[in-house]
């Protein structure tokens, strides 16, 4: 199996995985626990909370959440005033936004050009005083389009409102703006285990609890923390430190063997600001559905994975302004760290055959 697909996750890092394991086998303390093995186990929780604050600006926190998901919802439901954002965010705030303007907040969704990047003149015009939150991704998870965060936290700032920043598909591969108040991440778009995720709020910024219970992170979010997913997520954001410039490299690399064997095929958002590790691409009038039946040796997506399941074309493609056709004839290409150049080029000329088949090459 060829895996194409490092925008739904990445494969776990063989270093997150060992720095897990002791914590799965043999030690199992609370990490709340104030006896012995419970500050063991403790200290492994803080040095993964380093780890993963080193990737973020300084002056601020990492609070563990069971996701990005989790750590959305917690900076959104734990501000006020009105909220602006995106058309192409991913589900989980605009769900969650959805979900606050039915309690009766005020909601603005902003349009994105036909390159996947928001018009700065009319979110000025949006982002006024009385608005108390503004979210918005760094690397869009389906098109890998970067949008101009430091401009809209600017535009933020003042107004008076909080920074949201989904840093999750960029965290260790795209600086996270300085300007930035509260930024969700997850460790398994990193290298690092399932089941973790982390909100930075700056120093000075409260939010409401969402989780109520024993308080255990300092922030406010309670539950017993894994130590062993820590670890894992801890290990897999030293490694994003410690190969940033090798990983990079090799991405730009795989970046330029897809789009010479894809040459033909319409980029779906803008080519120059993207991160090259997503490449969103249509050839109208091809059948994703089919594709995908005669690449079965492939992990490939038509959009997010997170949405696969509904039956609707994707919301980021159409807010692009493609139709629903060319929506449904585009696919999405995720590669990183673990996936070798000869298997890309293999990847990529089975997909050209299949498509070929079609009779959509011409």
């Amino acid at each position: 199996m060829i895996y194409l697909d490092y925008q739904a996750t990445t494969p776990l890092a063989p270093e997150a995985l060992a720095a897990m394991l002791p914590w799965l086998e043999s030690q199992h303390a609370n990490p709340h626990s104030p006896h012995r093995p419970g500050r063991a186990a403790r200290a492994t929780v803080e040095v993964a909370r380093d780890a993963i604050a080193a990737l973020a600006p300084a002056g601020g926190s990492v609070s563990f959440t069971s996701g990005a998901t989790e750590a959305l919802n917690w900076a959104i439901k734990g501000t006020t005033g009105a909220i602006v954002t995106l058309a192409t965010e991913h589900a989980a705030v605009l769900d969650t936004v959805a979900a606050e303007a039915a309690r009766g907040r005020r909601v603005t969704v902003l349009p994105v050009g036909a390159d996947g990047l928001v018009d700065l003149d009319r979110a000025a015009a949006a982002i006024r005083p009385g608005v108390g939150l503004v979210a918005a991704m760094l690397v869009n998870n389906e098109i890998g389009v970067i949008q101009p965060i430091d401009t809209l936290a600017g535009l933020a700032h003042d107004a008076g409102a909080l920074m949201l920043c989904d840093a999750v598909q960029g965290y260790g591969r795209i600086p996270v703006p300085a300007a930035c108040d509260l930024v969700a991440v997850s460790a398994h778009k990193l290298h690092g285990p399932k089941g973790i995720g982390a909100l930075w709020i700056r120093d000075g910024v409260t939010l409401v609890p969402l989780v109520h219970g024993g308080g255990q992170e300092a922030a406010g979010r309670s539950g017993t923390l894994s130590p062993a997913l820590c670890a894992g997520f801890g290990a897999a954001a030293r490694l994003m430190t410690e190969r940033a410039a090798a990983d990079a490299a090799h991405v730009d690399r795989l970046w330029a063997i897809a789009t010479a064997a894809l040459a033909g095929w319409d980029v779906n958002g803008s080519v120059t600001r993207r991160y090259h590790g997503n490449l969103n691409v249509r050839r109208d009038g091809l059948d994703v559905a089919r594709l995908m039946s005669e690449c079965r040796d492939l992990a490939f997506s038509a959009g997010s994975a997170c949405a696969s399941g509904s039956g609707r074309s994707s919301h980021v493609l159409r807010g692009l302004g493609l139709t629903e056709a060319q929506a449904r004839s585009s696919i999405r290409l995720g590669f990183g760290r673990y996936t070798g150049e000869d298997e890309l080029r293999d990847g990529l000329a089975s997909i050209v055959a299949a498509a070929t088949r079609q009779g959509v090459m011409a």
